[in-house]
């Protein structure tokens, strides 16, 4: 084949081909319906921090569960990946349009940094987009959450 000259209607196998929502076992923690999800280093899910110990971000939780008065495991949480957005950092960890397709990382479960803040933060996610504006509801960073995205 020769490369295209002129637009084409690629064909696409289903809706997605990766799984858009999945449980995953709690730490001892909350974590509130929106919020960015990782998980911790025993593999349990856990809000957003900033720490180099989590293992994974997952993406968005889908629902508030309440897992602090419990154990490690004894409720799992629902679990969205996809392309959320988060608020974004300020000053000189702020993300640009620059870092489109680069990786961000965690500031907190609902902000992401340009920077690894000296090593001390895990990875988000991949930068989508960069919302700077308040004009379409907000300014913020558009990140792909996703277990498969290695990156993160």
């Amino acid at each position: 084949m020769t490369a295209l000259a002129d637009s084409r209607d690629t064909d696409k196998m289903g809706v997605s081909p990766l799984p858009s929502t999945f449980s995953v076992p709690m730490a001892a923690a909350k974590i509130y319906k929106g919020a960015l999800v990782v998980l911790n280093s025993a593999g349990f899910a856990v809000g957003g921090t900033t720490a180099t110990t989590h293992v994974a971000t997952v993406g968005r939780a889908a629902e508030t569960v309440d897992n602090s008065a419990g154990s490690a495991g004894d409720l799992n949480i629902t679990v969205e990946a996809g392309v959320f957005k988060y608020g974004n950092s300020a000053t000189t960890d702020e993300i640009t349009k620059v870092q489109t397709g680069a990786v961000c990382y965690v500031v907190d479960d609902q902000t992401v940094a340009k920077t690894n803040g000296s090593s001390s933060r895990s990875v988000a996610g991949t930068v989508i987009k960069v919302d700077a504006s308040t004009d379409d509801g907000g300014a913020g960073v558009w990140v792909l959450c996703a277990p498969w995205d290695k990156r993160a």
